[in-house]
């Protein structure tokens, strides 16, 4: 691996700036390496690249992040997708989840479909739950209340 380790390093480097969706597999950058003249193995190429990997500081770091917060800070706002049983049919409705993230107090709401209509009724019942409302909402992409999805984190 030694006379070929620089040629790696500029192929590794070279894909790890790349955006992830377009980034080579191990078995890709093998094959490329191959493609020079490189006559040695795979499993020698995957455990370069891992300690290159660890060296750069790229893999995963075993770091916890508590997340906390205040009373009245915030909660979340999700839905899920449901199958339940009305009057002996079996039917799929969309259940809304309000949590408050301080005390996890939580609120949920079975609706026939997901409409704007139901996600405004939603807030309106978990607020009369909870007695207020807190000063920020977390929410997943709703595709009915998210209409475009920008670059970065632009939404419309």
């Amino acid at each position: 691996m030694d006379a070929w380790s620089a040629e790696l390093d500029r192929l590794l480097a070279r894909n790890e700036s790349k955006a992830a969706r377009e980034r080579l597999t191990l078995i890709q950058l093998f094959e490329e390496l191959r493609g020079l003249g490189y006559a040695g193995g795979y499993d020698a190429v995957r455990r370069y690249a891992r300690r290159w990997s660890k060296e750069r500081g790229t893999s995963t770091a075993s770091a916890y992040v508590p997340l906390s917060f205040a009373p009245g800070e915030a909660y979340r706002f999700d839905w899920s997708h449901e199958v339940v049983l009305l009057s002996g049919t079996t039917v799929m409705v969309k259940a809304v989840h309000v949590r408050l993230c301080h005390s996890r107090m939580l609120f949920v709401r079975a609706y026939p479909r997901e409409t704007q209509e139901m996600v405004f009724d939603a807030h309106d019942r978990a607020f009369a739950l909870f007695k207020g409302t807190c000063t920020r909402g977390i929410y997943d992409n709703m595709k009915t209340a998210v209409e475009t999805i920008f670059v970065g984190k632009g939404r419309l």
